[in-house]
């Protein structure tokens, strides 16, 4: 028996409530969602937004990536076949499983690691490009912490890219239907959505930060933003994922894609406005 609440928590409450919940839920979630996501593919969120269209990565050709959050990898797998050198990473060794199983699916293979975000186990400036397509960001409790720390395995100029929930979706109801038009909740309500067991103790934690909360932990950071995608929702896509579905979706955004790069100190500066050009 679980119930839902909104209140404060702990990095070790949230970190053990993600691996609980990711290890418990792996399999309905593929069954769920597999499909639609693909062996090999990136799709940036429920609006079907895909990076072979959006190219938001930029030119992923010899470069070294690390996809945060990777669940089952096919973002990963994606990349490793547009040329990078790839690396999948996951706090779920339940999600993991589906990674492997993914790879023998499809014949490609990416090096795999369970770690937690917040304490990546790779050296500075090993990465040219971080991403996350709904993974790590909104389930950790210090989200600020893990911006710096994509920072620190990022080389100076490589890209961090990553979708999460669009804040404003916070203020309704997790509803795809009527219901959840209906304001229901304060946009500045920081507290996060906690599913706990009859003890208290969460199972299912996840995070909510305002949009310029989200821009001020990028720069403290040391990132750029260079594009937020706000995805429409597209003709025909009548699909309904958890709170995403056509009739919200056409209304107002449901996801967030934050573009950046980690600032280079030694970049040649615009001589005119001082800007990385």
């Amino acid at each position: 028996m679980t119930r839902a609440v909104r209140r404060h928590v702990t990095d070790a409450e949230a970190r053990a409530a993600s691996r609980y919940w990711w290890d418990t839920d792996a399999d309905s979630y593929q069954a769920a969602h597999g499909g639609f996501l693909g062996d090999v593919d990136l799709v940036w969120c429920p609006e079907g937004l895909r990076e072979a269209e959006a190219g938001l990565l930029g030119d992923v050709q010899g470069r070294r990536v690390l996809e945060l959050g990777c669940g089952a990898a096919a973002g990963a797998r994606w990349v490793a076949t547009a040329g990078a050198d790839a690396v999948g990473l996951d706090l779920s060794s339940g999600m993991l499983r589906h990674a492997r199983a993914g790879s023998r699916r499809s014949g490609v293979v990416v090096p795999l690691v369970q770690a937690d975000a917040l304490a990546l186990p790779f050296r500075d400036a090993a990465f040219d490009i971080v991403f996350t397509a709904f993974g790590a960001v909104p389930f950790v409790a210090d989200s600020a912490a893990l911006m710096r720390e994509v920072a620190r395995v990022l080389r100076p100029g490589g890209r961090w890219v990553f979708s999460v929930t669009h804040p404003m979706r916070w203020i309704f109801l997790d509803d795809p239907g009527e219901r959840g038009l209906v304001v229901v909740h304060s946009y500045f309500d920081r507290r996060a959505y906690v599913e706990e067991d009859e003890h208290g103790v969460p199972r299912y934690v996840e995070q909510h930060r305002t949009m310029g909360d989200r821009i001020r932990e990028l720069v403290a950071a040391g990132f750029v933003v260079t594009d937020l995608v706000e995805p429409e929702w597209p003709e025909g896509h009548e699909r309904e994922w958890g709170q995403w579905g056509p009739l919200r979706g056409r209304l107002f955004p449901g996801t967030a894609i934050f573009v950046t790069h980690k600032a280079d100190p030694g970049a040649r500066r615009d001589q005119a406005t001082g800007h990385e050009p």
